[in-house]
């Protein structure tokens, strides 16, 4: 099991038998570093999902980026920039978020990531592109629809279920659906 541990900064394991372990950050010590172990450092870790390959990406909410862990234990930065936010689709560190909060892997190696602040859906392709998939920024409210014609306020987590949708619990006490047709209801 893993644990975004938001207010040690810290990603905790805990193994069957009930041992936990810090894998990454410094508990107390919020920044934003890559490296390895307790060289890495975080700024609130939020949610984790983990791929098929067994690599772990963290919404690292306060510095509003996803970070990357390999079965290594090394960390990296794959979206965003710490310290600063906003909504931009792009690649890599080119792209921004504000507030990222739920996060879930599909299949086909891509992200999902519940953009709280911006009241959007984002989503992040196997080469690092980030675009908007559901929502449009600083516009909030409850409003079902394809992509971009939906409303949310402050999406903050997310799962899949067993069709591969997205269903984000949305700050308008409701549970959304976003179809594989990127459909909101």
């Amino acid at each position: 099991l893993y644990v975004a541990d938001s207010g040690n900064n810290a990603i905790r394991k805990i193994t069957a038998s009930g041992v936990v372990t810090t894998l990454a950050g410094k508990a107390g010590v919020s920044g934003s570093a890559d490296g390895t172990a307790a060289a890495a450092l975080f700024n609130g870790p939020n949610s984790i999902a983990l791929d098929q390959t067994g690599n772990l990406y963290i919404t690292d909410t306060g510095n509003n980026t996803i970070r990357k862990i390999t079965l290594e234990g090394v960390v990296s930065t794959v979206a965003g920039t710490a310290g600063q936010s906003g909504t931009v689709d792009g690649i890599g560190a080119a792209a921004r978020f504000n507030g990222p909060g739920g996060i879930v892997c599909d299949n086909a190696g891509n992200l999902y990531v519940a953009d709280a602040y911006s009241s959007t859906i984002r989503k992040i392709s196997a080469n690092m592109t980030v675009t908007t998939l559901a929502g449009v920024a600083g516009t909030t409210g409850s409003v079902d629809g394809p992509g971009i014609t939906a409303r949310f306020k402050g999406p903050a987590r997310m799962t899949r279920d067993s069709k591969g949708n997205l269903l984000v619990s949305d700050n308008n006490s409701q549970i959304r659906r976003v179809t594989l047709e990127e459909v909101v209801t």
